[in-house]
């Protein structure tokens, strides 16, 4: 399809374009839906048809393509919450050959500037309420860094959406012609850089190149019809909320509602008020889903699918009974390199099995000698018995060039990419019958005297406890030499924790570990989580036990938990001290 091809040839009926082959570029993939007046974006109470988004997109492509310098990297970043001009400059950058940056609007001050400027953009687009956020950095106008030194090194022009100049300039473009763009209809240009969630560590810039958003369109979304409504409320920021939830209604026709920001005391009445028939999900979010008190309309929305990751086996369970969908869970990175699906037969805290449609094998390597780990075995109630043995890193054998790397990090890259596979970075083990089950992050790894074991199992066992809601395990470092269990748990409920309660719990556990108890248990009224509902471990690993919330400590090698208090925050501290290890409390 030539980028100078008139809207009059590119507009077609929606049976002939149902006939066409498959685009291979998202530009392709865009001008596929000219001619289509069937609603396509519901947000709020406006909606817009596929034809109009297709035009609005081919207006800011010529508007962006007027301010990038064709000598230096043609990135735009774009700082906006979730509404339909996002969803406008997305397209656009795909029409014009450009690499949209999805800059994380959670992140703020110095951080922020260092993402604007590592990523090479010559324009940043944003939007009034995020104007704050980078207020700081330029008055506004230019968003940049002085490298500390008071020596400007980049400052990088920032263009308001919301401001009467941009609409009009909007306004003022051509919504008939594609620009003339040979790099929009190369499938190795890149699209989009999205920043990785920063669960396990500072968030890296991944490539997704414009042929392998157009593929992830057409793989599709279980259930979604192009009569049905795919509802989103992860931030378009995210790779999730773009590849799970928005590519296969752009490619399919669906309509695409989307949500401000992701709201558990609203979701119930957006499902209900866009009939949406699939929605996705990241991290904790059926957790608060399910935290909402029950209604009786929960069996009255139009849901056929649900999809979605890490969520607890107890959380899929309550969602079925209550809404009555089966959520589908699969794992996948943001980088793309590994993909896991639930089959029919996958055990209930298994990941699952590659999709019969990849052509790679799968396995759990050791990261050092690349030896593939025996195969776990199982005790009562499902529990691993030899993790030091059987646990390593999920691996996609020989897969390492479909990861298209992460932008100005070459080590980074390499880390994903050794001997030819793809590394996922993420800990798992492997049955006999050969499903694949999570262990953790790789910042999930412990060491307490010299046994090594990862958060995911001690996580599972938490879980059964009654009284949690939602349950975070990291290592924080021993006062002497290796590490110490520590949780943070958000208690169901407004009671107060009860630690006798909880040690007697834990010493029912047949399969908890010795080494496994948490030595420290943080009460917190909120976990921290990422943009996308993921737990932040980094947040709470800085804090350790120094922090205002409650911590108790188990004071003996029994089940016994006492409140920590200042004086012995102090006897530890000087501990870590006399061992020389009080640098590691500052990391």
């Amino acid at each position: 399809m030539s980028p100078t091809t008139s809207i009059t040839k590119l507009a077609a009926s929606t049976e002939a374009a149902a006939t066409r082959p498959d685009p291979v570029t998202t530009a392709e993939l865009i001008l596929t839906r000219l001619g289509d007046h069937k609603v396509g974006i519901l947000f709020e109470d406006e909606t817009y048809t596929w034809d109009t988004y297709v035009r609005e997109s081919i207006r800011r492509s010529h508007l962006l393509l007027d301010r990038i310098d064709p000598s230096r990297p043609p990135h735009v970043g774009i700082l906006m919450g979730n509404r339909p001009e996002y969803l406008f400059v997305w397209g656009a950058a795909a029409l014009a050959g450009l690499t949209l940056v999805s800059l994380n609007a959670t992140r703020r001050g110095q951080e922020l500037a260092d993402d604007v400027v590592a990523t090479d953009c010559q324009l940043v687009l944003v939007g009034a309420d995020e104007r704050d956020s980078l207020a700081a950095l330029g008055g506004g106008g230019e968003v940049g860094d002085d490298g500390g030194d008071g020596g400007v090194q980049a400052k990088v022009p920032v263009l308001d959406v919301d401001s009467a100049d941009y609409r009009d300039e909007v306004a003022a473009q051509d919504d008939h012609t594609p620009p003339e763009a040979p790099a929009a209809y190369d499938p190795a240009t890149i699209l989009m850089m999205q920043f990785t969630s920063g669960s396990t560590g500072r968030p890296k810039a991944a490539l997704c190149s414009t042929g392998r958003f157009a593929f992830a369109a057409g793989y599709g979304l279980g259930g979604l019809t192009r009569d049905g409504v795919a509802y989103n409320a992860m931030p378009l920021f995210h790779s999730n909320a773009l590849l799970a939830c928005w590519a296969s209604p752009l490619y399919l026709g669906s309509g695409f509602a989307l949500a401000r920001r992701f709201s558990a005391s609203g979701f119930l009445d957006d499902l209900l008020k866009f009939r949406a028939t699939y929605f996705n999900y990241v991290g904790r979010v059926l957790s608060y889903l399910l935290a909402q008190p029950e209604r009786p309309e929960e069996k009255q929305t139009a849901l056929r699918a649900v999809w979605g990751t890490e969520a607890t086996t107890r959380d899929r369970s309550e969602f079925a009974r209550r809404f009555g969908v089966e959520p589908f869970e699969s794992y996948g990175s943001s980088e793309g390199g590994l993909n896991l699906v639930r089959t029919p037969d996958t055990p209930e805290d298994a990941l699952g099995l590659p999709p019969t449609v990849v052509t790679y094998e799968a396995a759990v390597l050791d990261p050092f000698t690349l030896a593939e780990k025996p195969r776990a075995r199982f005790g009562d109630n499902h529990t691993i018995l030899n993790p030091e043995e059987a646990i390593g890193e999920l691996v996609a054998l020989g897969n390492a060039s479909t990861f298209e790397g992460y932008y100005q990090d070459p080590a980074a890259t390499a880390e994903r990419t050794r001997e030819g596979h793809f590394w996922t970075g993420d800990l798992g083990y492997r049955d006999e019958a050969g499903f694949f089950y999570f262990a953790g992050r790789g910042g999930d790894r412990f060491r307490v005297d010299g046994e090594n074991f990862t958060a995911a199992p001690i996580e599972r066992i938490i879980g059964r406890y009654g009284r949690t809601l939602l349950a975070a395990v990291y290592p924080v470092p021993d006062e002497v030499s290796g590490d110490q269990v520590m949780l943070a748990l958000q208690l169901d409920g407004d009671a107060p924790f009860d630690p006798r309660d909880f040690g007697r719990f834990l010493e029912a556990q047949p399969d908890l570990g010795t080494k496994w108890i948490p030595r420290y248990v943080r009460i917190v009224s909120a976990l921290p989580v990422t943009a996308t509902n993921k737990i932040n471990k980094p947040a709470l690993r800085r804090e350790y036990w120094d922090t205002s919330d409650e911590v108790w400590e188990r004071s003996d090698r029994q089940f016994t938990y006492t409140r920590l208090g200042d004086e012995r925050r102090n006897e530890i501290r000087a501990t870590y001290v006399e061992s020389g290890r009080e640098p590691l409390l500052k990391r």
